[in-house]
């Protein structure tokens, strides 16, 4: 009998999760409709009547298995409170750009997802004996409590957004920073004045004694190598900083203008977070290429679009009429550390062609 009550509860869930599918793929696409914005605080709102129809769903089904019409229409009740959410949601993303929109929709997908794996669980439950099963329901009800929660910290401006995702790619770099801070010279003649000066400057930047690692491959890079790795770590110190004077070129800006209001100010700045996404590339192109054998080729390529990238953030800013004399001054900074990175790429680009050129002279 229990099995045949299973059979139907499951065919009940199944229409139910196919409406929730349709509406959630609103979502995705942009109304032709007009819509009234809705206020990302009607959201959480909702979310947290989600949570407490969930609270019901762990107490009713973890007791005394109740009879089908209450099960079911429990499941009616709780998925009538996902579609509201996810119109409400919709309604949010009105003058949302590309960052914002997409921040939304991960924060929305977290709640509809735990709130199947709750159902779902539920009406696998029903009738069991497996005590192991029943108590993974509370563990569900607790995973939507913590997809209700994080629209509390869902970004609900563009600016909000955007701001993060540029933070998220600084602290990347970061990343690549700390990992190419330990690279260490190889092991060479202590009068060697060359080697010296590399392994001084290396000993220099600042280390986190905590990730570093005296097995890593990168331990036997020459004095040549040990030398751009340094300017290279110079280049990503100041591209951190040219971005930490970005954000505050905007922060600026935000006072002038409203991010929600004016579709341009968006434009611009998903424009300047696609340009520091492409610079967070470059990095950990130049990251991978520090290890030998070094990639000259593609340092040279990477440091060529990183000062692409740069002219091109510094000119939206000053579009936007937010640049400041701190910012312009991080600019340049960075533009000479990528001019002493080009000159000692290319200095050793042209070593290397020596003893190819005096090979070649042998064998001709």
């Amino acid at each position: 009998m229990s099995r045949a009550k299973r059979e139907q509860l499951s065919r009940t869930l199944n229409s139910h999760l196919n409406n929730i599918h349709e509406t959630f793929q609103v979502l995705d696409q942009t109304s032709s409709l007009p819509l009234d914005k809705v206020s990302w605080d009607d959201v959480i709102q909702m979310g947290e009547q989600v949570y407490k129809q969930a609270t019901i769903v762990g107490m009713l089904w973890t007791g005394e298995a109740p009879e089908v019409s209450a099960l079911e229409g429990n499941m009616e009740a709780y998925f009538n409170m996902l579609q509201g959410f996810l119109f409400l949601s919709h309604g949010s993303t009105v003058g949302a750009g590309p960052t914002l929109s997409s921040s939304i929709h991960a924060s929305v997908k977290q709640v509809v997802d735990s709130s199947f794996r709750l159902l779902k669980e539920s009406v696998s439950s029903y009738g069991s004996r497996n005590r192991d099963q029943k108590l993974s329901i509370p563990q569900l009800v607790g995973a939507v409590w913590e997809a209700c929660s994080a629209l509390k910290k869902t970004p609900a401006t563009n600016i909000t957004a955007i701001g993060r995702t540029m933070t998220q790619v600084a602290v990347s770099m970061k990343d690549v920073l700390r990992e190419m801070k330990e690279l260490k010279p190889a092991s060479s003649d202590p009068t060697d004045e060359t080697s010296d000066e590399a392994s001084n400057k290396a000993e220099s930047i600042p280390e986190n004694d905590d990730n570093s690692s005296e097995g890593d491959l990168g331990n036997d890079l020459s004095p040549e190598e040990m030398k751009i790795a340094v300017s290279v770590i110079s280049v990503v110190t100041e591209i951190l900083a040219v971005i930490k004077e970005l954000i505050r070129c905007i922060t600026g800006l935000v006072k002038q203008e409203d991010a929600n209001k004016s579709s341009n100010f968006v434009d611009s700045l998903e424009k300047l977070l696609k340009l520091c996404q492409g610079i967070g590339v470059q990095v950990d192109e130049l990251g991978a290429c520090l290890y030998p054998p070094q990639e000259i080729p593609a340092m040279k390529a990477a440091a060529e679009k990183i000062s692409g990238s740069v002219d091109e953030i510094q000119a939206e800013i000053e579009n936007l009429g937010g640049t400041t004399e701190t910012f312009i001054q991080a600019c340049n900074v960075l533009r000479s550390s990528l001019g002493q990175l080009n000159s000692l790429v290319g200095d050793s680009s042209t070593a290397d062609l020596v003893p190819e050129m005096q090979n070649l002279a042998v064998t001709s």
